[in-house]
């Protein structure tokens, strides 16, 4: 990234970090759990509208850095590796997808 877009992200990114952590609690403990994306569908159109490609640039490295963290945190709590734990995310994905 150049110096002027790193500088118009970061003016964002306080926003839609808060919007970000607003959204996750909203979806913690969601039911049904199908309506997860269509939930974080809205905030995602929501944050396109108001803020264009940049704010969902900013929206999915708020997610990334945070996602990582919690494997990372769930890595060492279960005493598995990174690895293990992005695998055991991945056999979720293929049963879920195998069930439709």
């Amino acid at each position: 990234m150049d110096e002027e877009e790193d500088m118009r992200l970061a003016r964002m990114t306080p926003e839609i970090s808060r919007r970000t952590l607003t959204m996750l609690r909203g979806l913690a403990g969601l039911e049904p759990p199908e309506q997860v994306p269509e939930d974080a569908m809205l905030v995602a159109d929501a944050i396109l509208a108001e803020h264009g490609t940049d704010g969902l640039r900013v929206l999915v490295m708020t997610l990334a850095a945070w996602a990582t963290a919690q494997i990372e945190n769930v890595a060492e709590l279960s005493r598995r590796s990174h690895e293990a734990v992005l695998d055991a995310m991945e056999l979720a994905c293929l049963e879920a997808n195998a069930e439709d």
